[in-house]
Formats: C-alpha cells, structure tokens, sequence
C-alpha cells in the first residue's frame, strides 16, 4: 500500500525560509537586552554590561547575515529598528538609573527619558535615509549610531567595573555628561565612521583574522578594560570622521563640477 506523502512545512516558501534566521537572530537580541534590565534591577551590572555587548554583536551579525543570504524584509527591518530602541535605548538607561541617575531624583530620570527620545529620533531618521541610493556618504553615519550611543551611555559604569578609575573620577558630573553629550551626537548630523564597506587586501587578511582573535581574546580575559579602551578609541574616531567626511565630500564636488564642466564643452 503506498504510504501518504508527508506534506508538512515549517515554512512554505524558500525566501521565507531565508528570513528565518535573522529574524530569529533579532528576536534573541530583544530578549538579551531585557535580560540586562533584569541583571540591573539585582544589581549585577557587570552581566547587564555583557548582556549589552551580545545584543550589539548580534545587531551587527543579523543584518550582515540578512545581505548574505538575501532574507532581507520589511518586517526584518522594522524587528530590528524594535530591537535596538529596547537593547540600546531602553535598556542602557535604566542600567545607569539603577546605577547612578536614581540618585539625581528627577533630573535622572529626565536624562534617562531625553536619551530614549534621542534614539527612537535617530532610529527613525535612519529608516528613512536607509532608503536612498548607494553613494560614498555610506562609509558615513549621521550622528552616533543607536550601539554605539548605547554603549557610550554606559562607559561612566564600564569604567567603573575596569579599575582604570586610578584618578578620582566624580561620576556625579561624568555620568550626566555623557548622556547629554550621547544624546546630543544621536540626533545630530555629525558624521561617524559606519565601518561598512571596509576594503581589506588579501595579503593582510591574515592579519585581520590574527587582529578580531586577539582582540576577542583579550575581550574574555580582560572584558572591561577592553570595552573602556574600546569606548575612548571611538570617541577619539569622532573628530576625525569628521575631518574625513569634509575632505571627501569637497573630493566628490570637485569631481560632478569637472564632469559638468566637460559636459558643457561637449554641447
């Protein structure tokens, strides 16, 4: 007797299945970042810091992951634009409220409600910029992207937990100063590296795996040490993606005023 063809699926059909991943990979980022809201009610900080760090390895491994196997959605999209409003926005400012601003009364709650606002503002300027074609203006974000101002937020506490506070540092001015200022850099349009369409030669490949080894080695021995260092070498990127974008920007319209000039002479 022949035996009834099994016709269930999981999904049904193969770009669908595509999504599946990522998707999966940004729903796990969520329930990392709420996971480190849970850490900071108990008062273990250094867990809400690591849970934090996953969250943005993850933000930056599911759209990657998305372009690679052409699962790339609408509804990915939104997912991770969710994301990152609870992992680097929400869940940043209640660690330090916990921490520090709890103290502030008020005023800390007010600084916790203006970041959050400032990223949901910069999470919305990016979905629709995103939208516009392919130029030299990608190698640039603007304004500080939501991982990075989330982590920033936190580099008062990082530093904290590292033991590189050798100097006496008062966290009572440092920890609204930096979400004044992160806040500040969400919002604005002032260009940062976006670290997309980096071009590695093949010769110094080798030396790129040898370099993302070392540096997560170094990031399980001697995790927030590495974070702060890390903190501090972006913010010092800042001036100079600046200065970077100004000169490639006078490049480009130097370059479309020669070909329209060219243009004319041909007419």
């Amino acid at each position: 007797m022949e035996q009834p063809k099994n016709n269930f699926k999981l999904v049904t059909d193969k770009k669908n299945a595509r999504m599946l991943l990522p998707n999966m990979l940004t729903l796990i980022g969520v329930c990392i970042g709420l996971t480190s809201i849970r850490f900071a009610l108990s008062g273990e900080f250094h867990l809400a810091i690591i849970a934090i760090i996953f969250a943005a390895l993850i933000d930056g491994l599911d759209g990657r992951i998305a372009r690679l196997i052409k699962g790339t959605s609408k509804v990915g999209k939104e997912l991770d634009s969710l994301t990152d409003m609870i992992s680097f926005g929400v869940a940043p400012a209640f660690i330090m409220y916990f921490w520090k601003l709890n103290t502030f009364g008020r005023f800390g709650w007010l600084l916790c409600l203006v970041y959050v606002i400032c990223v949901a503002l910069r999470l919305a300027r990016f979905n629709v910029s995103s939208n516009q074609e392919p130029s030299w203006r990608d190698n640039f974000f603007e304004g500080v992207p939501s991982p990075a101002g989330g982590i920033l937020v936190l580099t008062p506490l990082i530093i904290s937990l590292s033991g590189f506070d050798y100097v006496k540092i008062n966290y009572d001015i440092i920890v609204p100063v930096f979400f004044i200022v992160t806040s500040l850099l969400l919002i604005s349009k002032f260009p940062t590296y976006s670290f997309k369409k980096i071009v590695i030669q093949r010769k110094a490949t080798i030396f790129l795996l040898f370099t993302i080894v070392l540096f997560f080695g170094l990031l399980l021995i001697y995790t927030f040490n590495v974070i702060a260092i890390s903190s501090i070498i972006y913010l010092s990127l800042i001036p100079i993606s600046f200065f970077h974008y100004q000169k490639m920007k006078k490049i480009h319209e130097n370059d479309k005023i020669q070909d329209e000039d060219d243009l004319e002479d041909v007419l």
